[in-house]
């Protein structure tokens, strides 16, 4: 009889933790679905990325922005504008709102090159 128990005892063990198993899958599968519409859709999400930002003002204020395909792009392009202009230029890796390749909002800037 003690053997019936046990066995018992065991098949309910397995159902719930294939439950649980199950449950889990189910919460990333939606989060990955969830994140491939957002893409499919054009939905804002925050982004590293490198940006060329020229600063304006004092204290220094962020006038305008520009999403860069590389650091030696960047450096470039922050080496052509400061000759043809008196702002302050940063390259810098940002956290960054992208929409069609275009950044709409900086987030925070990690990282300045």
């Amino acid at each position: 009889m003690s053997k019936i128990k046990i066995l018992f005892v065991l098949i309910i063990i397995f159902v719930v933790y294939k439950g649980f198993v199950a449950i889990k899958n189910f919460e990333i599968g939606v989060e990955n679905r969830v994140a491939k519409i957002g893409d499919i859709e054009g939905f804002e999400r925050p982004k590293k990325v490198i940006a060329l930002i020229m600063y304006i003002g004092e204290p220094l204020e962020i006038n305008e922005h520009l999403l860069v395909s590389s650091e030696e792009k960047c450096l470039k392009l922050k080496e052509n504008a400061e000759s043809n202009s008196n702002a302050y230029y940063e390259c810098a890796v940002v956290d960054a709102i992208i929409n069609e390749n275009k950044i709409l909002e900086i987030i925070k800037e990690i990282e300045v090159l």
